[in-house]
Formats: C-alpha cells, structure tokens, sequence
C-alpha cells in the first residue's frame, strides 16, 4: 500500500503489534524504497519546466501538456502536470510529491502503483513500473490522453495566458466518500477550495483563504478507526522558512465534515525548541507525523546543526471539535 511505502520513504520507522499499544521505533531510516539503501542526493539540474510535443505550436491552436518540477527535499520533489486551458477544458492535471529511487529517478504511489519519472540530460519520462498498471496514467487525463510519454525541457516560463491557472488539484477517495481538494491564485492570495460527494445528508462545499501559503499535498485516512475518514490539507509559507500548516476535516459517521484543530507549533514546548519551519508532514497508519529540522543558536536558516525532530499526532475529541495531539516526540542526528 501507498501507506506503507511512504513510511519506508519518509520516516523509516515501524509499529508495533503484538498485543501493545501501537508506538514508534526510536529509529530513523533514510529508505526511500523498501529494502534498497538509498544516499544519492537530488541533481538541481532537473528542475524547470518540461513540455511535450504540442507546445512548439501552441501558437497555431495545438494542445499541449507540461511538466513543473519544483525542490522539496533532498529525497523527494514536487512534480505538477498542467495543460492548455484558453481554448477547451485541460487535457491533464496531476499533482504529487515523488521520492527519489536512483539517480534521476523518483516514484509516486498511486493505489498501489508505481508511477516512474525519469529524468535524462533534458528530458522527463513518464511512465509505470509494471506496463499493465499503465491505465494508472490515464485517470489524470480527459479525451483518452495519458500523462505517459516524453517531455522536453524549456528554459522561458510557460505561456501564463494559455496554461490552466489551477496550483493545485487532488481527488481522494476512501470509505465510499471522494474529496475534490484545489487550490488558486487570485491578487496575491490563495484560495483553497474542498468539496466532497458521497456524503449522506451534507456535503462540504467551501473555499477558505490561505495568506501567504501554498497548497503542498493532502491525504485521507480513517485517523481514529470510527469508519470515516478524515482529510489532512499540507501548506507550505511563501518565502525561505517554508513554515508548514495543516488544515484537516472529519467526516462525522459518513453524513457531513467538519474541522479538526492542528495546534501550532510555536504554542507548544514540548517541540518548538529550535523550530524554524522547513516541515514536512504525512499519514503514517493512524498517525499524523511532523518532521522538521533542529536549529541551534546561530545556525543560518540554510543550515540547521541540531539533528531532526519527529512528532507523532493522533487524533482525540475535543470540547467543540475533534483535534490532534502530540503522541510521541523522537529526536534523530541528521
């Protein structure tokens, strides 16, 4: 499952079963893919824009298709799929963070397949691990297009008056409930809008506005076991700290949503020693997990000395809403 890879990926640590409370291994592997040790590090040449074949004749009316790769980490990237969208509805939308598997290689999961993107001098392939999970490609496309193929990279921007404006765009499903999470840009703002199908009496249709923040990735799982699911929303602030936020909803017996409390960081000192952003979140099980990097006084904001910090959240009722608290802290050199 897409769960267990990414908690080889991104915190490589396990959970006990055995007749015990479920807790956290003290133990921090960099293991981006089960089973194969993994210590290249990101080439920052592969990141730009990447375009197929339609793009070199946008300007007589062609549909084309583009690539955005942006950094995340030194293991993991954010890969972003647009489309022409002057003319017709876009062809292919895609938004994900993919791991790095081997040099100019990274993976995404997606339902228990593997997407591949091959980066080779100026060129990004796109494709499946196993080719019968190819059709895996075609659920972000509309008209039988496929994110599979080719794509070039282009030194200019990308036309701004052809490409659709969307920033980010995610569907989920889980428990017989789907979650249409996106997000734009409008004079300066974000606006984060999430809608739902599937509910049984209300389905949740707002759009809320994000100042100073990007939508980075969401998740759903069932956090507290009670058979519905709950959907976590990752933001990243603008500019060089790169705070991270979580904004997170509860599907309340499969009928309606409402919104779940993610404490600050900065109101609690348990863990806000030597915090200054660089987050990085994900759904591990039952678990909403924290990782960010330690500062020590006088470490420049490009080069944290004090190792990582790995908070684990599980989701508790509240007085007026359900919210997360810290369920154990670990502490990892870097």
């Amino acid at each position: 499952m897409m769960k267990r890879i990414f908690l080889v990926a991104f915190l490589g640590f396990v959970l006990f079963s055995c007749n015990q409370k479920n807790q956290v291994v003290e133990d921090q592997v960099n293991l981006p893919k089960e089973g194969i040790e993994n210590k290249e590090k990101i080439t920052s040449s592969i990141f730009g824009n990447y375009v197929d074949a339609g793009y070199s004749q946008k300007d007589q009316g062609y549909d084309w298709v583009a690539v955005m790769v942006k950094p995340r980490t030194d293991q993991s990237i954010f890969i972003s799929v647009r489309s022409r969208a002057d003319q017709k509805k876009p062809t292919c939308t895609f938004d994900a963070i993919a791991y790095l598997q081997s040099e100019n290689t990274y993976e995404v999961s997606n339902d228990g397949k593997r997407i591949i993107f091959a980066f080779d001098e100026d060129q990004i392939q796109i494709f499946t691990e196993n080719p019968a999970d190819q059709d895996a490609l075609y659920f972000f496309c509309s008209g039988g297009a496929t994110l599979e193929g080719t794509y070039s990279k282009i030194s200019e921007a990308l036309d701004a008056d052809q490409i659709d404006p969307t920033l980010f765009s995610k569907i989920l499903n889980l428990q017989g409930v789907g979650f249409n999470v996106s997000s734009v840009r409008e004079e300066g703002i974000t606006k984060l809008s999430i809608f739902t199908f599937g509910l049984k009496e209300q389905e949740y249709n707002e759009t809320m506005d994000l100042i100073g923040e990007q939508v980075v990735d969401a998740e759903v799982e069932d956090l507290d076991s009670d058979g519905s699911p709950e959907l976590v929303v990752y933001t990243q602030s603008d500019g060089s700290g790169s705070y991270g936020q979580v904004y997170a909803f509860s599907v309340n017996n499969l009928k309606s949503m409402s919104q779940v409390y993610f404490p600050p960081v900065s109101e609690n000192e348990q863990i806000n020693q030597g915090y200054m952003g660089h987050d990085e979140f994900a759904l591990v099980e039952t678990y909403l997990v924290q990782r960010f990097p330690i500062y020590l006084e006088g470490d420049p904001n490009t080069n944290p000395s004090g190792g990582v910090r790995q908070v684990s959240y599980k989701l508790v009722p509240g007085e007026a809403m359900k919210k997360f608290e810290v369920d154990q802290v670990n502490e990892f050199e870097k």
